[in-house]
C-alpha cells in the first residue's frame, strides 16, 4: 500500500508492480500528481548543490540518469538543455570552486567554470562574471512524467484509487489496516509516501508510549510562486540560468527556466506559511520578481511578466533554523512494515526513480 500519488508514490508503484501483485496507492485527490510533483519548476536536476553522502545527492545523480531512461522509453517530453549557475559578482565567483567540487564528489560529470565572454555566448542577456555549466541538467514535463510513472504501474497490475484520503491506521496480524474515504483494506507492508501530509500520516499510527506519541515528524511547507515570461520576450533566456544556491536554503533562489513550449518561467520565490493547502493568498508582486531578475537579466521589466501558479515544498526545517535537511527515508520506529519517506521536496521530481530502487530493496526485505 502507498499512501500518496504524486511522482515519489507513483515511481514507487511502478518500481514495486514489477515484483509484487496487488500493489494499491491511495490519493486524496481527485487525480495523480496534482500537488507539489506538478507545482514546480520541472528541471532535471544534476546532483550539484547536496551535501556529500546525502540522500539528495544519492538519489539525485542516479535519478537524473533513470529520469531521463525513461522518459525516453515512454515518450514522455523532456530536453537536455543543459544550465549555467551564474555568479554576479567577484565575491560570488569565488564560491563556484568549492560548488564545483562538491557537484564532482558526488558524481556529476561535465562540470567546468566558464567566464562572462563564454555566458555571453550562450545567453547573450545574461550578466555575470563567471558560471558553471552543468550539462546534465534538463527539462520535463512534469504532469507527464507522473502519468507515466501512473500508466506504467497500472499497466503492470497496480491499482490507483483516488478520492481516497486516509484517516486512520491500525496496526493488524500481518501489517496495517488502512482506513480511508476508498473503504478498508489491509496491508502487509506500507510506504508513508504523502509529500506535505507526510507527517500527518505518520502521526496517525498509534504509539505504545507518551514519549512514542509524540509526531514523529514535522513538516514546515514554503510556498514559491512563478511568473511566465511573455512570449515578445521569450528570446531572452535561451536555457536554464540560476544564481548561486540561496544561503537560507529555502530555494535554488528565483532562475530562468526554459519551457518546453518556448516561454521561460521566472522563479519560484520562497517563504514559510501556515496552510498547506495555501497556493493563492498574498501572491508575489511581479515587480518583485522583475526587481530579482534584472540582477541577472538587466533587460526584463514588470511588464513582461504573468503570474502564472505556485508549489509548497515539504521542509523539514522551521522559520529560522539552520539547514538544509536531507531527505527521511525509514522504517516506523515501532512498525516496521511501514517506510516512511518524508521531506521528499527538490531533487525530488528527478530522485523519485532512484528513491523507488530504494524503497523496493526495503520492501523486499520486509516482505521476504
Amino acid at each position: 500500500m502507498i499512501v500518496g500519488g504524486g511522482v515519489v508514490g507513483c515511481a514507487v508503484a511502478c518500481a514495486v508492480s514489477k515484483e509484487c501483485a496487488d500493489v494499491f496507492v491511495l490519493e486524496a485527490l481527485p487525480k495523480v500528481g496534482m500537488g507539489a510533483s506538478t507545482r514546480n519548476s520541472g528541471v532535471i536536476h544534476s546532483g550539484l548543490y547536496y551535501s556529500e553522502g546525502s540522500l539528495k545527492a544519492r538519489h539525485c545523480v542516479r535519478g537524473n540518469q533513470l529520469t531521463y531512461e525513461f522518459c525516453a522509453a515512454h515518450s514522455v517530453p523532456h530536453r537536455r538543455t543543459g544550465k549555467l549557475v551564474v555568479a554576479g559578482t567577484e565575491q560570488e565567483a569565488e564560491e563556484l570552486p568549492a560548488l564545483i567540487e562538491k557537484g564532482r564528489t558526488n558524481g556529476v560529470e561535465g562540470l567546468r567554470i566558464v567566464d562572462a565572454a563564454a555566458i555571453r555566448a550562450r545567453e547573450p542577456h545574461i550578466v555575470g562574471r563567471a558560471a558553471i555549466e552543468v550539462p546534465s541538467t534538463g527539462i520535463v514535463l512534469s504532469e507527464d512524467l507522473v502519468k507515466a510513472y501512473a500508466r506504467v504501474a497500472a499497466a503492470q497490475g497496480a491499482h490507483l484509487v483516488t478520492h481516497a484520503k486516509v484517516t486512520r491506521l491500525k496496526p493488524a496480524d500481518d501489517g496495517v489496516r488502512v482506513t480511508s474515504d476508498a473503504g478498508e483494506i489491509e496491508a502487509r507492508c506500507l510506504v508513508n509516501s504523502a509529500g506535505l501530509f507526510a507527517d500527518e500520516v505518520a502521526a496517525l499510527l498509534p504509539r505504545r508510549s507518551s514519549a512514542a506519541a509524540r509526531r514523529p515528524y514535522t513538516i514546515y511547507p514554503v510556498r514559491g510562486d512563478y511568473c511566465e515570461v511573455v512570449r515578445a520576450k521569450s528570446h531572452l533566456v535561451n536555457g536554464l540560468v540560476y544564481p548561486l544556491p540561496h544561503p537560507d536554503h529555502l530555494s535554488l533562489g528565483v532562475h530562468f527556466t526554459k519551457t518546453l513550449w518556448g516561454t521561460f518561467l521566472v522563479g519560484p520565490t520562497a517563504r514559510y506559511i501556515e496552510d498547506k493547502n495555501d497556493y493563492e493568498s498574498d501572491p508575489e508582486p511581479v515587480e518583485e520578481f522583475a526587481r530579482r531578475a534584472r540582477l541577472m537579466l538587466p533587460e526584463l521589466e514588470a511588464a513582461d511578466l504573468r503570474p502564472t501558479y505556485s508549489g509548497i515544498r515539504a521542509k523539514l526545517v522551521p522559520p529560522g533554523g539552520k539547514g538544509p535537511a536531507d531527505f527521511i527515508i525509514e522504517r516506523d520506529t515501532e512498525f516496521p512494515c511501514v517506510i516512511h519517506l518524508v521531506g521528499i521536496e527538490s531533487p525530488g521530481l528527478t530522485s523519485a526513480p532512484s528513491i523507488a530502487e530504494q524503497v523496493r530493496a526495503m520492501i523486499s526485505d520486509t516482505l521476504g
